[in-house]
């Protein structure tokens, strides 16, 4: 039932949303979401654990930090488009290896406008490696003391853009969680020796295969804007992998394999209602992001900022906070009955998510601990 004055999803928002675990069977563990839609976004803290609730059921925001702190089964590092991703560790190397090269020129051009001197940099680099080595895991403030006393400028933004610059050249990752903020470590500390570096073909391959699982129907512009990625780029990765493409007729790339889990007849289910996060994976994946917002509805995103918002029947209609542990949205205007059911559950199921105290036990232990990481 669609409320009146909303217009029924199209088939293309019902397949992406089922592709982005929104519709559907939901994913069982943390390391489950992030490996099917391959990088979560991740400089918001709140927002990329909130991206797994949404896809997940019954797991709590500790969950996520067990993953990365217990487990060692996620990391998060400058990736695509040079921004922060959640990614499984095992993805790491080739995505790093694939995305990270055309970053450093612009990562060079902030720190001179941050005042840091090629050499300094180099300097400040070679600072935050040695003192992770020493003490690691350090948290930014920590590593800040360090560079400073080196005599390296640190004010402004450039202890971000050194910080970028170490994870940039390979040396570093955020890694486990120190109380309510994530550590630096060793990429050889914390994950081990690498693979062998993966022939670049092969990569663009492996990462549109990997992307269209999480994204399909998707296409070569969709998947150069969110890898980061000249065009050309994306349509080597698209061509690598032609054999395993369902045929369609809008020009749009899906996985055979998936497409072919239900018949021409069925159109996926699109979710009543759903609170999704900050920089939410959904408004993020493609080159446009028009199809999931509500003409005439809230400022989602403006200067780059993604705000929480609610998803009804496929569409952005309003935004959201947590104040005081609980859930407020703004005014949703005519809800049918089964959105407001949908709403009480979701409002509750994002308080018992952020708000489960303790955690597990593992990810207690882990937490604060400031010992060397395992080799």
């Amino acid at each position: 039932m669609t409320t009146p004055g909303r217009p029924a999803p199209s088939s293309l928002a019902a397949q992406r949303l089922r592709a982005q675990l929104l519709s559907g069977a939901p994913a069982r563990t943390v390391p489950g979401v992030t490996g099917h839609l391959l990088a979560v976004q991740a400089q918001d803290q709140r927002g990329a654990r909130l991206a797994v609730r949404a896809r997940t059921s019954g797991l709590l925001a500790t969950d996520v930090d067990d993953a990365l702190t217990a487990d060692r089964s996620m990391v998060i590092s400058w990736l695509n488009r040079g921004t922060l991703h959640l990614v499984l560790a095992e993805d790491y190397w080739w995505l790093h290896q694939l995305t990270t090269p055309q970053l450093a020129t612009g990562n060079a051009r902030r720190l001179a406008q941050e005042g840091v001197p090629p050499a300094d940099a180099d300097r400040g680099a070679g600072v935050i490696e040695r003192s992770l080595a020493a003490d690691g895991p350090l948290t930014r403030a920590e590593l800040r003391e360090r560079v400073a006393a080196a005599g390296v400028r640190t004010e402004g933004q450039a202890m971000v853009h050194l910080l970028a610059l170490a994870t940039l050249r390979g040396l570093t990752v955020r890694g486990p969680m120190r109380g309510g903020e994530q550590a630096f470590v060793l990429v050889r500390d914390w994950l081990g020796p690498p693979p062998p570096p993966m022939d670049r073909e092969q990569a663009l391959g492996l990462l549109a295969r990997r992307y269209l699982a999480g994204h399909a129907p998707a296409g070569d512009r969709d998947l150069a804007k969110w890898a980061g990625l000249p065009l050309g780029d994306a349509r080597r990765g698209l061509a690598a992998i032609a054999g395993g493409l369902a045929d369609r007729d809008d020009g749009l790339a899906s996985l055979a394999a998936r497409a072919g889990r239900a018949g021409p007849e069925e159109q996926p289910e699109v979710p009543d209602l759903r609170l999704l996060g900050a920089f939410d994976p959904l408004l993020l994946g493609w080159a446009s992001r028009e199809l999931f917002l509500a003409p005439g509805g809230p400022v989602i995103t403006s200067n780059g900022l993604f705000r929480p918002f609610v998803l009804v029947r496929g569409r952005g209609a309003a935004l959201w906070t947590v104040t005081g542990g609980t859930v407020v949205t703004e005014a949703l205007g005519p809800l049918t009955a089964p959105e407001q059911a949908a709403l009480a559950a979701e409002t509750a199921d994002v308080e018992r998510f952020l708000g489960g105290a303790g955690g597990t036990r593992r990810a207690q232990e882990a937490q604060g601990t400031g010992e060397k990481p395992r080799p």
